[in-house]
């Protein structure tokens, strides 16, 4: 039963090779001149060269139709014998249509890793397929990348040989659009060396197999907190990562760390249309019961003002078990029953600010809070006193000159002063929960020798609605797809050299540069991030005159331009690398700057809780403005470059 079972995954890795190496399909080919011609449909479709007259070819497509297309449109189509390669580079006529043929071929018989040179492409199958068993696993280990079909478990493999050999870091880059499958075959990475390097020589002392437990079990938590639903994927990674595994010189894995980057906090307090917030809201509201749930002051999913759509559900899956298996996630990782409780309280009180209300004073601008039920609650779950926090919200302490005076606030700033509350609360839940992962994950004895480091950064996004969060997220991948063409394609040419074939070097990175220099250039002219900086300063700017100085200053920047429709004045494009994006400018400000009122912090800080105290300890938090998040991108890529130019498993 085990062998049959064996052989029948098989399938899902090589494919059978009687037909291509035929002799009857290379003669029907040859005889029938196949061709690729333009599809609106297809992309390409398949055709048969009639007549040829001058620029014109008469072509005869698999319906029998014949169509008269211009010899330019013509790509030359492969002999059967290619037919699924495993590896693009060996395609005869390398052309768009043959590597998206190849791809598609392949795609559909259940072949979804495809070499391509260096690098190895993936196709997500939108299912669960029978490839990453433990016996996969030993087909790969210690093979080289010709002997066996293609793999993610291929790539670390030889990442993890080539660290071990020549004594140097290696870093594997998964980049891809949003739901391409990028944090899927991040977790297969870690399964992969959790396996291999923990049955390594020496893997029975200190750990004894518990590391590798914990470090499959950090995911559930950092998805839990860190992912969401969003329109294009179920469970997108609303953050980035940089997974440091960390061996010793034995090759046995020791400790590992975890970077993470560009938490999307503005998720939860609203959300697009079908989307979700984080999923531990709904695990949580879902899945508590009786005693955590009262001591949690939870309410129906309808209640909450910040979950916009309710119980949104994600199809196959039942948040009040996931609710269990991340409580459980985090007992493996060792977290205390008052530790979890602790943070279920924050994520509670996340929701309840979300149902704090003002009103406007009628002879004034000044906010008032008539109900302060839901006030109650927040100062009850984070341990501090309802009518100190009323006071700092209402009428917080400010200083003005040399003296500390009571300012009263409006509305419009008593709200957002609760939703950078929300914000910040839950980003140092999050950046908390992170530390205490990589507690566990090195508190090995044995020093790291080497590391092997895996990039999973959220992918390129195109929404309907697109924001300053968008822009962050590509404007990261924009970088990262420079870093990866200039890298990668500077190997293939130093190949090139060595073979001594006569080649112009081309640097394929300054193909980005434009649209990076439009985002990120500090002056001369300022750039989309220096001029949002600058009109942060002034006290009566506005989305509107953010966006009208971006029209005047990029108005001939060949990455810029202005919406065909000009129904939103706040809106302006960027021709990124992977298309053409309109952004929606409204709330760039606020999201830009998030100050937080800092007599609510002080209270935070003062919290009965010990929990919340130990979470707002050092004030102001990290990454709270733009200022202080850009010089972790430049950390992120950095780390990056410095491993990727040493490694050849990408």
């Amino acid at each position: 039963m085990a062998a049959d079972s064996a052989s029948d995954d098989s399938k899902f890795l090589r494919q059978d090779d009687d037909f291509k190496n035929s002799g009857v399909g290379q003669a029907d080919w040859s005889a029938k001149k196949m061709v690729w011609i333009p599809s609106e449909k297809e992309g390409f479709e398949a055709a048969s060269i009639k007549e040829e007259k001058g620029d014109d070819v008469l072509v005869e497509l698999a319906n029998g139709r014949k169509a008269t297309v211009n010899k330019d449109d013509i790509q030359k189509m492969n002999p059967p014998k290619f037919s699924k390669v495993e590896d693009m580079a060996a395609l005869t006529c390398l052309n768009e249509a043959s590597v998206l043929h190849n791809l598609k071929e392949r795609y559909f018989s259940s072949l979804i890793y495809t070499y391509s040179g260096l690098f190895c492409v993936v196709v997500n199958p939108y299912k669960m397929l029978p490839i990453y068993s433990e016996k996969i696993i030993q087909i790969y280990k210690g093979k080289k990348r010709h002997e066996v079909p293609p793999h993610i478990y291929s790539i670390t493999d030889n990442a993890y040989r080539n660290m071990m050999q020549e004594r140097e870091d290696q870093s594997i880059l998964c980049t891809g659009e949003s739901g391409a499958g990028k944090t899927e075959n991040t977790k297969k990475v870690i399964q992969y060396l959790a396996v291999v390097a923990s049955s390594h020589k020496g893997s029975k002392k200190d750990t004894g197999g518990e590391l590798e437990k914990q470090l499959l079990q950090a995911n559930p938590i950092l998805e839990a907190f860190g992912n969401a639903k969003t329109i294009k994927n179920d469970n997108s990674s609303r953050f980035g990562k940089f997974i440091k595994l960390n061996f010793d010189v034995t090759g046995f894995l020791v400790g590992a760390n975890i970077d993470t980057y560009l938490l999307e906090k503005s998720r939860c307090i609203r959300q697009a249309k079908i989307e979700r917030a984080f999923h531990i809201f709904y695990y949580m509201v879902a899945g508590a019961k009786d005693q955590l749930k009262e001591e949690l002051l939870l309410e129906d999913f309808g209640d909450y003002r910040f979950l916009v759509a309710g119980h949104v559900e994600v199809p196959g899956q039942e948040d009040d078990e996931m609710f269990i298996e991340t409580l459980e996630a985090m007992e493996i990782m060792g977290f205390s029953e008052d530790e979890r409780t602790g943070m279920m309280k924050v994520v509670s009180t996340v929701l309840q600010l979300g149902n704090i209300k003002f009103n406007k004073e009628r002879n004034n601008e000044q906010a008032t809070m008539p109900d302060n039920t839901a006030a109650q609650k927040v100062c009850h779950l984070q341990g501090i006193n309802v009518t100190d926090f009323t006071r700092s919200v209402l009428t917080p302490r400010i200083k003005v000159g040399r003296e500390v005076v009571q300012k009263a606030q409006t509305k419009e700033q008593a709200d957002f002063a609760i939703e950078a509350l929300a914000k910040a609360m839950y980003e140092r839940l999050f950046r908390w929960i992170l530390a205490r992962v990589n507690k566990t994950l090195d508190k090995a004895k044995r020093k790291g020798a080497s590391f092997l480091g895996i990039l999973d950064i959220a992918g390129f996004e195109i929404f309907e609605d697109n924001s300053f969060e968008q822009l962050c997220i590509n404007y990261t991948n924009e970088r990262l797809q420079q870093l990866f063409n200039h890298t990668m394609f500077i190997l293939e040419q130093e190949e090139y050299k060595r073979e001594g074939i006569d080649w112009a070097f081309i640097d394929f990175g300054l193909d980005l540069q434009p649209c990076i220099e439009l985002i990120e250039r500090p002056n001369n002219p300022p750039g989309i991030l220096a001029l949002l900086d600058e009109e942060c300063w002034f006290p009566k700017a506005t989305d509107l005159s953010f966006v009208e100085k971006l029209m005047n200053t990029h108005t001939a920047h060949c990455k810029f331009s202005k919406p065909k429709s000009l129904k939103d004045k706040t809106a302006f494009s960027v021709l990124h690398y992977a298309g053409k994006v309109d952004y929606n400018g409204a709330n760039w400000l606020t999201k830009n700057m998030d100050p937080l009122n800092d007599n609510v912090t002080a209270l935070l800080n003062n919290s009965s809780n010990p929990f919340i105290q130990d979470l707002w300890k050092d004030g102001e938090p990290h990454a709270s403005q733009n200022g202080t998040l850009f010089p972790e991108w430049g950390t992120t890529l950095d780390q990056a470059h410095s491993t990727l130019v040493k490694s050849s498993a990408l």
